[in-house]
């Protein structure tokens, strides 16, 4: 089965504790990542360790490079490295972070050492990968993720760049075909996350109102309305980033058919993401159709509840 180096950017304006939390593993339980196996997050591995919080490291970096910053300007870019799963099967701790350094030393001599401010991989996850944050800080002292990650096309170069480094120590892997040539969007792993998380608050929105009885009604709608303003914005954010990655949805689940008569062994990958995206979609659709469901006059008082508490 092919075995592919991946990089991905990730441009981000502020989100520092959020993005901090999950790659520092800060908190005991992530119940939006359950993946996460925290009893061993004390084998992930730092090739580069933040001396300060991420806000700290990325503001030090731009006041001291004297960067002109505007509210919406890219603060750091978060980038996902790893591989295809096979590629790290059976392979040693110390290899591993053989792979990881060598990817941070190909980031480290493109936007240089001193914008990076940290480097963590994490093993407590099905594959092993790394999150690298940096600054966007251009040689003459500009803040500008757009001058170094470019356009799609500039992507691509990127992505060349990265696999003929990686490929001198690791011969096995590939070059993947780029998406500026099969016009393919990556669905991030997070929308799949989100269908996940939000599929087990409806189920215990569910619980809760189909426990509702003449004594307890009272208790038990209080209890259904503090859940359901939260689970609204998360609903609101999820159906956002289904619309954005719409097609990309569609054209998986249009060649599914093709893919399962085909599921040969070195088709299996793609396959598998077939499923998942086939899965994505049913969630989707259940967790409309439990929206549809709710009683509109508990939906009503839900949100008005929610626009109360966010002036």
């Amino acid at each position: 089965m092919p075995q592919y180096a991946i990089m991905r950017f990730q441009k981000q304006k502020g989100s520092f504790g959020a993005l901090e939390a999950h790659h520092e593993r800060t908190k005991e339980k992530y119940a939006s990542n359950p993946d996460i196996d925290t009893v061993r997050s004390k084998n992930n591995i730092h090739i580069i360790k933040p001396e300060a919080s991420y806000k700290r490291e990325a503001d030090g970096r731009i006041e001291s490079a004297g960067c002109k910053t505007r509210k919406d300007s890219v603060r750091f870019v978060d980038t996902l490295i790893t591989a295809s799963p096979d590629f790290f099967k059976g392979k040693k701790r110390e290899e591993v972070k053989a792979f990881f350094q060598t990817a941070a030393d190909f980031l480290s001599k493109k936007i240089g050492r001193d914008n990076i401010f940290t480097a963590v991989v994490h093993m407590d996850e099905r594959t092993p990968h790394m999150h690298l944050c940096f600054t966007p800080i251009t040689p003459d002292g500009r803040l500008s993720a757009k001058d170094i990650i470019g356009n799609r096309v500039q992507l691509t170069k990127w992505q060349d760049s990265f696999f003929k480094h990686m490929v001198k120590k690791f011969p096995d892997l590939e070059r993947g075909e780029s998406a500026s040539v099969t016009g393919r969007r990556h669905i991030p792993t997070r929308v799949f996350k989100q269908a996940v998380h939000l599929t087990k608050q409806a189920a215990q929105i569910q619980t809760v109102l189909d426990g509702i009885n003449p004594l307890n009604a009272s208790k038990k709608r209080d209890e259904a309305q503090a859940l359901l303003q939260k689970f609204f914005p998360s609903m609101e954010r999820f159906e956002t980033q289904v619309r954005k990655y719409r097609r990309e949805i569609d054209r998986l689940e249009k060649s599914n058919a093709v893919l399962a008569k085909k599921a040969v062994a070195g088709e299996k990958e793609s396959f598998s993401k077939q499923l998942e995206t086939a899965q994505l979609q049913s969630d989707y659709y259940n967790l409309q159709r439990f929206v549809d469901a709710l009683p509109e006059e508990v939906k009503r008082q839900a949100r008005t509840s929610q626009r109360v508490r966010e002036r």
